[in-house]
């Protein structure tokens, strides 16, 4: 363990930052999206995309009911540890499968605030909610022609985070129920925001991602990531409100917290990266990728685990999230 006693952290005022472009869908072709943003990797928020009604918790128990899902359970202590001290993050976070209506149930009686439950990324390709959905709409009207995921539901009360990190494909954030605050970094940061290191996926496999950050950006110890100084001159924040949409870059750190009051809820897709040279060029990206590599025998060792005790069905289904 590391001894947070001796460390020395520092509030970070959010009155000094860089903003993202704001542009509204009426102005924006695909043309100017391509040359402005997608081309040059540079994220911006989009309003008009979106005409869907609001997402609220009896909107989706209507849409979801018995469908199931895996519910992540962080628990509010994580916050308060040193994140090199953990051992899971994201997907590999312990989850509990139920049905969205039990779900619902928990958000609505305080449960899920207790124990900081989090329904993330999870796919509602099948599901009556996308199926009335304009969502395809939005990569159509933006040009985006190579979604490498289907569309991934985010639903969690005000207050959860999502840690800082980055994700190896463009992807577009939806909000459709609530607002959210994200902070952001661009790759050229990549070291200054201190990555776990590759070595960590030998120790942990895919439970802990070489693309997720070792401080918090909030309240960082300068003692332990001095560097992270240097990142701040490069910090972006924005708040994103219901029927907006955030093109977020690959390589792009984010970090996203839900905010307000009560039940939030966000749709995410991933797309393959235009102008293909961009991914070429992107070191971050060809690290995460190289850190799944790295983790590749403790994959192969669990797998076998699995297998011979016959939870070889749950461990793949298991893997196939963190993927």
């Amino acid at each position: 363990m590391h001894d947070r006693a001796n460390t020395k952290s520092i509030q970070i005022s959010s009155s000094k930052y860089l903003e993202v472009d704001r542009i509204d869908s009426a102005s924006l072709t695909q043309k100017l999206f391509f040359e402005e943003y997608q081309k040059a990797g540079l994220p911006v928020v989009i309003s008009g995309l979106l005409h869907e009604t609001d997402w609220n918790l009896e909107y989706l128990c209507q849409a979801l009911g018995d469908v199931e899902f895996p519910i992540r359970r962080y628990g509010w202590q994580r916050y308060e540890q040193d994140k090199r001290d953990w051992t899971s993050m994201g997907s590999s976070v312990e989850s509990t499968v139920m049905s969205f209506t039990q779900y619902a149930k928990l958000l609505e009686s305080g449960e899920a605030e207790e124990q900081d439950l989090y329904l993330g990324k999870c796919s509602i390709e099948h599901t009556p909610l996308i199926q009335k959905s304009g969502l395809d709409n939005v990569g159509m009207q933006l040009g985006l022609k190579k979604p490498v995921t289907t569309h991934n539901l985010w639903v969690g009360l005000a207050g959860h985070t999502t840690c800082l990190h980055y994700d190896t494909f463009d992807g577009t954030l939806m909000q459709l129920h609530g607002s959210k605050r994200l902070v952001l970094f661009p790759p050229s940061q990549l070291y200054n925001l201190y990555p776990f290191p590759l070595s960590a996926h030998l120790r942990h496999g895919l439970k802990v991602r070489s693309a997720y950050s070792q401080l918090y950006p909030d309240k960082p110890d300068i003692a332990a990531f001095p560097n992270f100084v240097k990142a701040l001159q490069h910090r972006y924040e924005v708040i994103l409100n219901q029927g907006d949409v955030l093109y977020i870059p690959a390589s792009w750190w984010h970090e996203v917290t839900a905010i307000g009051h009560g039940m939030v809820c966000s749709v995410n897709r991933f797309w393959g990266i235009q102008p293909t040279s961009r991914a070429l060029r992107s070191w971050s990206k060809w690290r995460a990728h190289f850190g799944s590599l790295v983790a590749f025998p403790h994959i192969i060792q669990n797998a076998l685990t699995a297998g011979s005790s016959g939870k070889a069905s749950g461990a793949l289904s298991n893997l196939l999230q963190r993927l």
